[in-house]
C-alpha cells in the first residue's frame, strides 16, 4: 500500500510540510476543565481550535465561545466516537496539515502538543499518541484507578501483538494525525461509542501509516472524564470485533466499509 508523509523542512523553510494546526476539543459536560486544559496549550499554537460540544448540560458551549474557540453544538447526544466524526469533519473542513485531538478533561498535559506535531513534520510518525503510562508508579501516583490501569496494561499488550505495533498506551485521548490519514481512512464508518478510538488506529494500521507516541503525564482527578468498569468491558469487545473485521477484510473474506481506504483500497 502507498504510505504518506509531511514532507520534512530544511534550515530555510522552517515548518514546510506543516503550515496549519488544527485542535479539536470533543467536550461533554467539561465547563469545570476547559479553561484550564486550553490555558495550558502554548501561546500561538493552534490556528484552529475547535470544540465540539455533545448536548452537555452545564453550559461548556458558552464556555468554550467565551475562551475564543469554534464551537459545534449537537442537539442531540451523539456518543465519543459521534462527536469525534464531528471534529475530524469540522477540522478537514480548513486548511490544517496536521489535526491534535485533545480532551478537554485537564488529564493531559497540552504542553506536549508541539512535540507530536514535531514527528509527523519530520516524516517519522503519521500518527502520534500521547503515552500516559510511563512506569506503573507514575500512573498510580498520578491517580489512575489500579483495574483501569491493569486493564489498559493487558488490552495495550494484546494490541500491540495481533497490529505488530510497539505504543505504550492504545487509548490515549491525546492524539495527533497528519492530513492524510484522516482523509485517507473512512472513519466516519466507526462506532459512535468509544471503541471509536481503537477502530481509528486500526485503519491507520491497515493503510500502512506509521504510529508513534511521547510520554505524557496521566492526571486523574474527579473532573476528569472516565468511563465504567463495566463500559470498558465493552470498550474491549468492540475492539475485538474491529480486529476481526479487518483480519476478514484483509484476508478476502467479508468486506467491511470501515478499511475500504480512500485512494488506496
Amino acid at each position: 500500500m502507498a504510505h504518506y508523509a509531511l514532507p520534512v523542512s530544511d534550515e530555510h523553510t522552517g515548518w514546510c510540510g506543516v503550515e496549519k494546526i488544527a485542535l479539536v476539543f470533543p467536550a461533554y459536560n467539561a465547563v469545570a476543565t476547559l479553561a484550564t486544559t486550553v490555558s495550558e496549550i502554548p501561546s500561538g499554537f493552534g490556528e484552529y481550535r475547535i470544540l465540539v460540544d455533545d448536548a452537555s448540560s452545564d453550559g461548556t458551549a458558552d464556555e468554550a465561545r467565551r475562551i475564543g474557540l469554534d464551537v459545534h453544538v449537537h442537539d442531540r447526544n451523539r456518543g465519543y466516537g459521534g462527536n469525534q466524526k464531528t471534529c475530524y469533519a469540522a477540522a478537514l473542513a480548513t486548511d490544517a496539515d496536521v489535526v491534535v485531538m485533545l480532551h478537554p478533561d485537564n488529564q493531559y498535559d497540552a504542553r506536549v502538543a508541539p512535540v507530536m506535531v514535531e514527528l509527523i513534520r519530520l516524516g517519522i510518525c503519521d500518527v502520534v499518541l500521547g503515552n500516559r503510562i510511563r512506569t506503573r508508579q507514575e500512573a498510580l501516583a498520578g491517580g489512575m484507578p489500579l483495574w483501569k490501569y491493569l486493564i489498559n496494561r493487558t488490552s495495550t499488550f494484546a494490541e500491540n501483538l495481533v497490529l505488530g505495533q510497539s505504543l505504550g498506551d492504545f487509548h490515549s485521548g491525546f492524539r495527533a494525525y497528519s492530513r492524510r490519514v484522516l482523509e485517507t481512512i473512512p472513519f466516519t464508518e466507526n462506532s459512535d461509542d468509544f471503541a471509536f478510538d481503537q477502530e481509528v488506529l486500526m485503519q491507520a494500521v491497515h493503510a500502512d501509516f506509521k504510529i508513534g507516541d511521547v510520554p505524557v503525564p496521566v492526571r486523574y482527578m474527579k473532573e476528569a472524564s472516565s468511563i465504567s468498569f463495566h463500559r470498558s468491558l465493552r470498550y474491549g469487545w468492540g475492539a475485538v470485533r474491529a480486529f476481526t473485521s479487518m483480519k476478514l477484510h484483509q484476508w478476502r473474506w467479508r468486506s467491511n466499509p470501515r478499511f475500504f481506504l480512500t485512494a488506496q483500497d
